[in-house]
């Protein structure tokens, strides 16, 4: 990995206790820090200190357009936390703008507090049934691998296409395999002989194992496992017992995580979760740590002489909380508060599409029963139920005593019919939320209670050119997110507030969910089962095809 080197590179000693991940142990020790460089680790063994310097977090697996905010100011809250660099998946923006949202990314880390590895997206839109803004070939991954600051092929979820040799996927992973770059893996509940035809495909690694019979196989196979606990996904608790079992498979990472979330902990919180758990220290700090940094190759300090000065200080070993963190020798964050300076970014945003009309919304009856999306808490899988309708004057009402709502999206990139069906879980009484925040190709989102809340909640979305809304009986709040729709240019700590805000605005309308947007998020995501909706209307993502709302 290259970045550009932090500015003001410092020279200075600090004295305390090592730990020691190589060596596996603990010691007393003075680190001597030359131009952002580990010049010395001295001894100290006849002194006691009460302060611990370790190896700084990484975070294996995430998408940085998640925190709304762009790559210097999620650098700016997460190095709080002690994360020092991140393997990053930038197939957010780049199915809002293509490669040029990819190259934005670059320009916006160089200098970022933290080291933020970016890879070439593999699946942009994520599946040929979606519709995206834009659209990375197989060339243009071939042409971003050649980059020095393009570190690997990111989440290759088009399994069907790995599985059934779809010549464009197998080009990727070609291109992939030519450059000496990891491909990282994403298949959900994938199993038996696919399981074992994707990871000979050269895919080492899965961040979306929900059980720990699925990790199980995949590790047995041979790939690595992204231990994932997010804002939506929580799999931590049914994976944990890997860090006890084969520790050395294991990595850290939390794919999403939304501004309020990143404000309170990052990965220290699973270092945290894990110690407590009783697993061993080493292998727990390797695993947020070191194991990252082999697999990814990262230009990542770990704390032995001749590395960058990527370290942290932390208050004990047993339940640690991050006093001060250091990127190339810089401290960017001490006592929890981040050491650098808000900066402003330049725009970059694709929007194109007009206000729309309440009827745009209606769905005419065509039937009695109808396949439900069920949204579930903390994951981003999901289930379909039959279940019957209620209809008035020949159009489907919704039944919030029931928790059937209304879910469309939108189209943003172009003027679409909206696609419109039922959900339930999001167990709104009144009013609507609406997001342009929507994996993977950030069209709009939304879910209602009825047609006129469900309309005036995307047009707020629409006139904000991007952002979330949320519209109650009495207001309307929106989070703008003018950069392409996903990110905002303010303030990370007053965009957290303002989140924080939106969301429990959601939660007052009666929903149960503990992160109702960044669940909304995920509910176009059709590469992962089991029903979605996308622009075009419902799809199966267990059977990877387009199905009816009748059923």
């Amino acid at each position: 990995m290259t970045l550009e080197a932090a500015p003001l590179k410092q020279s200075f000693n600090v004295s305390g206790n090592l730990l020691d991940i190589h060596r596996r142990e603990v010691r007393p020790v003075t680190i001597v820090v030359r131009d952002g460089i580990i010049a010395d680790i001295v001894d100290e063994l006849d002194k006691t200190f009460a302060t611990y310097f370790a190896p700084g977090f990484v975070d294996a697996h995430v998408h940085v357009e998640s925190s709304m905010l762009p790559p210097c100011e999620f650098g700016r809250l997460a190095a709080v936390h002690g994360t020092v660099a991140t393997v990053s998946d930038p197939h957010e923006i780049a199915n809002v703008l293509g490669v040029p949202g990819v190259e934005w990314m670059l320009e916006q880390t160089r200098n970022a507090p933290i080291k933020i590895l970016f890879g070439a997206p593999s699946c942009v839109p994520a599946t040929s049934f979606d519709r995206a803004g834009a659209e990375v070939s197989p060339s243009d991954v071939e042409s971003l691998l050649r980059r020095k600051d393009i570190g690997y092929l990111t989440e290759m979820m088009n399994y069907p296409g790995v599985v059934y040799d779809q010549p464009d996927v197998l080009t990727k992973l070609a291109a992939a395999k030519r450059s000496g770059k990891p491909i990282d893996g994403h298949a959900p509940g994938l199993s038996g002989q696919q399981l074992k035809k994707y990871v000979a495909a050269g895919i080492t690694s899965d961040h979306e194992c929900v059980t720990l019979t699925e990790a199980r196989e995949k590790r047995d196979l041979g790939m690595r496992i992204q231990i994932r606990e997010g804002s939506a996904a929580k799999n931590f608790a049914a994976l944990e017992p890997l860090l006890h079992e084969s520790p050395q498979t294991c990595l850290l990472c939390s794919d999403d995580k939304h501004p309020n979330d990143l404000v309170e902990s990052h990965i220290d919180a699973l270092v945290r979760r894990a110690l407590v758990g009783g697993a061993e220290l080493f292998d727990v700090w390797r695993a947020a740590s070191l194991q990252a940094v082999e697999h990814y190759r990262l230009d990542v300090g770990l704390l032995r002489v001749g590395d960058a000065a990527d370290f942290i200080e932390v208050d004990s070993l047993t339940e640690p909380h991050v006093r001060r963190t250091w990127t190339n020798g810089r401290l960017v964050a001490e006592h929890g508060k981040s050491l650098i300076a808000h900066r402003q970014v330049p725009p970059i945003n694709h929007f194109s599409v007009d206000p729309k009309q309440s009827a745009d919304f209606r769905i005419t009856a065509e039937g009695k029963t109808a396949r439900v999306l069920v949204a579930l808490d903390g994951q981003l899988i999901t289930r379909e139920k039959i279940l019957p309708v209620q209809v008035e004057n020949g159009k489907v009402a919704c039944d919030p005593a029931n928790d059937v709502l209304k879910i469309t999206v939108v189209n943003r990139y172009s003027n679409m019919p909206p696609a419109v069906a039922l959900i339930q879980g999001f167990g709104l009484k009144s009013g609507a939320i609406a997001s342009s925040v929507s994996h993977d190709s950030h069209n709009i989102v939304a879910v209602g209670v009825d047609d006129d809340s469900l309309c005036r909640a995307v047009n707020e979305v629409i006139a904000a050119r991007g952002g979330l809304s949320v519209v109650t009986p009495h207001e309307a709040a929106v989070l703008s997110l003018p950069l392409a729709g996903l990110m905002s240019d303010q303030d990370g700590y007053q965009v957290a507030a303002n989140y924080a805000r939106i969301d429990a605005l959601a939660k007052q309308l009666g929903s149960p969910l503990s992160a109702p947007f960044m669940t909304l998020s995920f509910m176009a995501l059709l590469v992962i089962p089991a029903l979605k909706l996308g622009p075009e209307g419902l799809f199966d993502g267990a059977a990877f095809k387009p199905v009816s709302l009748w059923a």
